[in-house]
C-alpha cells in the first residue's frame, strides 16, 4: 500500500480528498494535517510516501514547507498564479493539481504515481531506460482512467452508467436498481461513486412529504 499524508488547512477539504486517496486501490491514507507544523511532525513520525500538500496553510506556505518533506509531493490547493506553479514544480512537485477537482482527476494522478514507482521498485541500478520509462509512467497516462474504487465490479459499473446516460430525464437510485437488476443499495454506491468523479450530476425532488430524494443524471461533459 501507498501511504499518503494529505495536507490542507480546510478540514472538508482534506476529509474528501482524503475520501478520494482512500477510494483508490493501492493507497491508504496516513493522517490528515491542517497546518505546516503538523504536517512536519506527522511526515518525520508517519514517513508517508506521498503528500498531498496546499500551498495556503494558516502558519506557512506550503511551498517553503516542501522541500522539507522526506516524501514525494502532489500539489492539491486552490493557488493558480503561475508563480506557485513553477515555485512547487521548481521545489520538487510531481503534479499540481488546482481545485476543486475530481476524485477521477486525483485518481489519474496517483495512478500514474504508482507506475512511477513501480517502475522505480527495483533494487539495482537504474538504466536510462528504465529511468524513462518511469517518467513516462508518471505523466503520459495522465488522459487514462483512475483505478476503479475499491469493492466495486467492473460489470456492475457497465451497466449502471450506461443506464444512466440513455435515460431521457433523471433517475432515482431505486429506478436504476430496478432497470439494471441489482438493489438499491447497491446502485447507490455506484452512483455516488460516479458523482464524486464528476460524472453523474446529482439533483433533489422535492414530494409533498418525507424526505427529498436523490436524483441522477449524466454529466454533459
Amino acid at each position: 500500500m501507498i501511504s499518503v499524508l494529505v495536507v490542507d488547512d480546510d478540514f472538508r477539504a482534506a476529509q474528501v480528498h482524503a475520501g478520494f486517496v482512500a477510494g483508490l486501490r493501492g493507497f491508504a491514507v496516513a493522517g490528515l494535517a491542517h497546518t505546516a507544523a503538523q504536517a512536519r511532525a506527522m511526515a518525520a513520525g508517519l514517513r508517508p510516501a506521498l503528500v498531498l500538500l496546499d500551498v495556503y496553510l494558516p502558519d506557512e506556505s506550503g511551498l517553503t514547507l516542501l522541500p522539507d518533506l522526506d516524501a514525494d509531493v502532489i500539489m492539491a490547493t486552490a493557488a493558480a498564479d503561475p508563480g506557485a506553479v513553477r515555485a512547487a514544480l521548481r521545489g520538487g512537485a510531481l503534479h499540481y493539481l488546482i481545485k476543486p477537482f475530481t476524485a477521477a482527476a486525483l485518481g489519474e494522478r496517483l495512478a500514474a504515481y504508482a507506475r512511477y514507482r513501480d517502475a522505480l521498485g527495483g533494487e539495482a541500478e537504474v538504466s536510462q531506460a528504465a529511468l524513462d520509462g518511469a517518467v513516462r509512467a508518471l505523466y503520459a497516462p495522465l488522459r487514462g482512467q483512475p483505478p476503479p474504487p475499491k469493492g466495486q465490479s467492473p460489470v456492475t459499473a457497465r451497466l449502471v452508467g450506461p443506464a444512466l446516460r440513455r435515460a431521457d430525464a433523471p433517475r432515482s437510485a431505486a429506478e436504476v436498481a430496478d432497470q439494471v437488476g441489482v438493489s438499491r443499495a447497491t446502485a447507490q454506491r455506484y452512483l455516488a461513486a460516479l458523482a464524486q468523479a464528476g460524472r453523474v450530476v446529482v439533483t433533489l425532488r422535492y414530494g409533498a412529504t418525507g424526505r427529498p430524494e436523490h436524483q441522477y443524471s449524466w454529466s454533459p461533459r
